[in-house]
């Protein structure tokens, strides 16, 4: 009797599958690309020539992170080309803020059974965000895992690079008391909050419920993509009131903004100085949710915080609008 012959395919990993995604967003990735891009997608490694000009002490700014449990809404939903958007857009503000220029970006998309028309949907998310921060997607890793995820599921990570000189490196060191912290708009709920929102808004609503609060489905509320603040940052931070930027996800403003608040000063926050956007009102209301837990876990309606300087502060807002942002006066530095 002879024995049954296993194939990888046959264990669910579809190799072909791989290599026809790969060629098949090799066109939309190449227009990331600069001269400072030196490889093409599909080598072993991504090569990337930093222009060193006008640096005195170039250092490398790098941060790592996923789209949590928004991919959930994703899946409900059927739409693959926001996600990815998110997460670019996520890691770009997490090293603006320090001060840095994004470079390049690298993904990591997993899934069960690779689909490639989602594959490709999702990269083009990438792509679209990576172009519009002038940031080079120069690799990724697609990997098909079939024991580990379920039909239809997939994750993503990414890694963006980044470079700031050293001297103009902001890490919230002149912060100080009486300093003002202003907010700016976000567009939803980002990345972060999803468990709960999800555990709530699912718990009465299908994801194409319209809801008249939200003028839009709860899907599409929950897949407002996340904002990119990197030209707003770029118009303010050498200005000499700016004293820190803080990125508004996970852990909401106060734990946030702490990250970057000299040791003995506090954060006031008046909750009552801005509208929160109806899709948190939502949330709130539809799941009795304690207000501790809405400002630990949620953005609020402030997705980046500035904090500048209390005597400064108009010709910061001045530069601000004239940028086309509406900053709003959110507490101050105690």
């Amino acid at each position: 009797m002879s024995k049954k012959k296993f194939t990888y395919k046959d264990a669910g990993v579809d190799i072909e599958a791989g290599e026809e995604m790969v060629e098949s967003i090799k066109n939309v990735v190449k227009e990331t690309h600069s001269d400072a891009v030196l490889s093409n997608i599909g080598g072993f490694g991504g090569f990337f020539r930093p222009d060193l000009t006008g640096y005195k002490d170039p250092v490398f700014v790098s941060s790592v992170d996923g789209v949590g449990t928004k991919l959930i809404v994703a899946f409900k939903c059927g739409r693959y080309d926001t996600v990815g958007q998110d997460l670019v857009n996520h890691c770009v503000n997490d090293i603006a803020v320090c001060g840095a220029d994004p470079l390049f970006f690298l993904d990591y998309f997993s899934t069960g059974k690779l689909e490639k028309e989602v594959g490709y949907k999702v990269v083009k998310g990438f792509a679209k965000a990576c172009k519009e921060n002038g940031v080079a997607l120069i690799g990724g890793e697609t990997a098909e895992m079939p024991d580990i995820y379920s039909e239809g599921e997939f994750d993503l990570a990414g890694t963006i690079v980044g470079m700031v000189d050293r001297q103009k490196v902001i890490n919230g060191k002149d912060i100080q008391k009486g300093d003002v912290l202003l907010g700016f708009p976000s567009t939803g709920l980002y990345t972060n909050g999803y468990s709960l929102a999800r555990k709530v808004l699912f718990s009465e609503y299908e994801v194409d419920d319209y809801v008249d609060e939200l003028e839009s489905t709860v899907g599409e509320a929950l897949l407002a993509v996340h904002k990119s603040y990197l030209p707003i940052i770029r118009e303010l931070r050498d200005h000499q009131a700016v004293h820190g930027f803080s990125h508004i996800t996970g852990g909401g403003i106060i734990g946030n903004t702490k990250r970057i608040v000299p040791g003995g000063l506090s954060i006031a926050v008046n909750w009552n100085s801005w509208d929160r956007p109806a899709l948190f009102k939502l949330i709130q209301d539809v799941g009795n949710v304690p207000e501790d837990d809405m400002r630990a876990t949620f953005n609020l309606g402030i997705g980046l915080i500035v904090v500048v300087k209390v005597d400064q502060r108009n010709e910061v807002i001045k530069l601000a609008e004239e940028a086309g942002e509406q900053p709003i006066k959110i507490g101050m530095i105690e």
